[in-house]
This record gives structure tokens, C-alpha cells and sequence, in this order.
């Protein structure tokens, strides 16, 4: 599924213009997007939790040369799923 998809099934479902829809996905993801730049935690219950992961900087190497380079520390986005979530797509696949 992709971003425009879920834009429409939120048209359809909830009854909405696409333009409010639209409104209410960006939203959503602007405030994810916001709650994680500022290093805090954001959990929708039975979906799953965003957070911030830090990793140390470390030498590296370049695959192509051999050499030793630095690789700086850095912060990335994790997602851990949510137990709810986790049942219904273990259930749905067959698992």
C-alpha cells in the first residue's frame, strides 16, 4: 500500500473529501515524523511503537579499496510492532 492508497481507502471508509482525507494522513505523518526528530517516543496501542535508534560512530572499510574510513554516529528511525498487529498478520499469512 502506498500513501495515495491509504488516502483513498480513508475517503471511502470514513466519508471523507480526498482533500480532508489527504489532510489527515499528512498530519499523522508530520506529527510522527516531528515526535521522533526531537529524539521522543511515539506508540499506537496494538499497532506498534516509533522511537529513535542511536548507533556509536565505528572505523569502517571501504568495500573498493580496503581502507579504513570513519563512519560518523548516527540516529535512525526504528519500528517495533505491536503485539495486536503482530496476531493479525501471523494469523492472515498462514503462519
Amino acid at each position: 500500500m502506498v500513501k495515495s492508497e491509504l488516502i483513498q481507502k480513508l475517503t471511502d471508509r470514513a466519508d471523507l473529501s480526498r482533500t480532508h482525507a489527504e489532510k489527515v494522513v499528512d498530519t499523522f505523518f508530520d506529527t510522527i515524523s516531528d515526535t521522533l526528530s526531537k529524539g521522543e517516543r511515539a506508540e499506537i496501542r496494538g499497532f506498534g511503537s516509533f522511537s529513535v535508534n542511536n548507533y556509536k560512530s565505528y572505523v569502517g572499510r571501504n568495500p573498493k579499496t580496503g581502507d579504513q574510513i570513519h563512519v560518523r554516529a548516527k540516529k535512525l528511525p526504528f519500528f517495533r510492532v505491536g503485539k495486536r498487529l503482530k496476531a493479525m498478520v501471523d494469523n492472515k499469512t498462514g503462519g
